[in-house]
């Protein structure tokens, strides 16, 4: 019987592949941003796009906060060219992320956004830096 999940057929797997696949160029997950920053080189810079005062209450322990008003092409200078960064915000009820993956992407820097935010890693149980 015909539902709301299957009344709309799945896409053709080759289509589906190249869907997922891309979104994995855009986007990481709280456990492997967790998994990553337990290792003496994670391979990029994480960065909390929220304010100072959100940042101050609590956050991922390593990252650094920048919002996105701050992400000038002179700031960004103070790593290197090809420095892949990763976004997080409040969650997924906040676009903050996602104006700072457009800033950094517009600035010719490779990014990937934390899908989940920092909702998303207090969720996941993870610890908290203040």
């Amino acid at each position: 019987m015909p539902n709301a999940v299957t009344e709309t057929a799945a896409a053709p797997s080759p289509e589906a592949l190249r869907h997922f696949a891309a979104k994995l160029g855009f986007e990481t997950d709280c456990d492997d941003v967790h998994t990553a920053m337990a290792t003496p080189d994670p391979g990029f810079v994480l960065l909390d796009v929220r304010g100072p005062n959100a940042f101050a209450r609590g956050h991922v322990p390593g990252a650094l906060n920048l919002p996105r008003r701050q992400m000038t092409a002179e700031r960004m200078a103070a790593w290197p060219a090809g420095t892949l960064f990763v976004v997080y915000c409040a969650g997924p009820h906040c676009n903050g992320a996602d104006k700072a993956a457009a800033a950094l992407a517009a600035l010719g820097r490779p990014v990937k956004m934390m899908i989940g935010g920092w909702t998303g890693w207090l969720d996941e149980g993870f610890e908290a830096a203040t």
